[in-house]
């Protein structure tokens, strides 16, 4: 069904993510373009690639390549995906979409012009239960939305010793829990309830003005204890927390706090959803079961199962009821539709450059919010 070729850009943590999705979809991956040469070697060897790239430029001269996932740094994303799409190259690109608004606008532009596909890797949209969700609240089983809660909260960032390039607001953008995590919860509930966001009021803290970068290789998410044999000091003007109320156009409120200085959560994203019907809520740590919340009956855990579903979370499980799917499957029910976008088999659902847009506005009013300590209209 999936007759392409598609190159992965990135060999940290997500980008071999990327690849491992698109294998279990049964969509070739031609390589991967690392950092350096000697990255690109390394992830090609690692995940038994036919080929490793060079620099980017390798891969948009590669004519086999029809699809360009990008998995870099913030700072070069709209670099690369402008390039990908003038190359002719569909473009699912790791959020945020752009640094800032002006970007991002142009990379809608450009995306429409072209005719090509275009997405934002706002995965977590994806686990079967939050389509279940989505398709609760557009049948009307939850009535009238009147509020909306919840968080996303890790520890990685906890002590001052702890680094990595997103700290650095010329690599990740001046916002850094919001616009990384915090992206993720806001797209995820305007996914799942359509509404619209019409002002934000924000309170934003930064608990290590300082850290100590380690003077050689760091490694994310590896798990791995290094002992570091050096540090410097680095100023850091980047977000460890923020705490979000917003205003929906149809008169919904709602609230999100978000850290990556919270111990003991390693990647919690949590929501409720409270209707003049019903209630919706949703755990990542338990991500194959979904309350819904009664007034005059006995409340409700649906567990993902297909025949326990409606049609649209049908169509995005693989596994029988009992056998969990969790994050990695997330990634591929993303890209299973963009790629059926690509085939013209469906109406993409799938995050696109236009609501990964969205996201940077949200994060502009956010940050603009934050610093002159009132409600900002979007």
């Amino acid at each position: 069904m999936y007759d392409l070729s598609v190159a992965v850009v990135g060999a940290g943590f997500i980008g071999p993510v990327h690849v491992e999705a698109l294998r279990r979809l049964g969509i070739k991956v031609a390589g991967i373009c690392g950092v350096d040469p000697a990255e690109s070697e390394s992830a090609m060897q690692t995940l038994g690639l036919p080929k490793a790239y060079a620099n980017f430029g390798e891969v948009l001269a590669d004519g086999e390549v029809q699809v360009v996932h990008l998995a870099v740094p913030n700072v070069l994303h709209y670099e690369y995906a402008k390039k990908a799409l003038q190359a002719g190259k569909h473009v699912m690109c790791e959020k945020p979409l752009a640094m800032n608004s002006t970007e991002s606008a142009e990379l809608v532009a450009l995306a429409k012009a072209s005719g090509l596909q275009a997405g934002v890797c706002y995965n977590i949209r994806f686990y079967p239960l939050n389509l279940q969700a989505r398709d609760m609240v557009a049948k009307g089983e939850l009535g009238e939305i009147f509020h909306v809660n919840g968080s996303y909260v890790q520890d990685w960032l906890q002590y001052d010793t702890d680094y990595n390039w997103r700290v650095l607001a010329e690599q990740g953008g001046e916002l850094r829990a919001v616009a990384d995590i915090g992206t993720h919860w806001m797209d995820l509930i305007s996914a799942i309830t359509g509404l619209e966001i019409e002002a934000v009021f924000a309170d934003l803290s930064t608990f290590h003005p300082v850290r100590k970068r380690p003077l050689g290789e760091v490694e994310t998410f590896s798990g791995k204890e290094k002992k570091i044999q050096a540090t410097e000091p680095i100023d850091v003007t980047t977000d460890d927390y923020g705490c979000v109320m917003f205003r929906f156009t149809n008169g919904a409120k709602g609230s999100l706090h978000v850290s990556q200085v919270n111990a003991g959560r390693k990647n919690c994203i949590r929501y409720e959803i409270a209707g003049s019907k019903s209630a919706l809520a949703w755990n990542s740590e338990s991500p194959n079961e979904l309350w819904i919340g009664h007034r005059n009956e006995p409340n409700q855990v649906i567990t993902r199962d297909p025949g326990l579903v409606g049609d649209l979370a049908r169509g995005y499980i693989n596994y029988p009821g009992g056998h969990n799917e969790g994050f990695p499957d997330a990634f591929k029910q993303c890209f299973r539709s963009f790629y059926n976008a690509i085939a013209g088999c469906e109406d993409p659902i799938y995050p696109t450059f236009e609501e990964g847009h969205g996201e940077v506005n949200l994060c502009e009013a956010i940050l603009k919010s934050h610093r002159e300590e009132r409600w900002v209209n979007l």
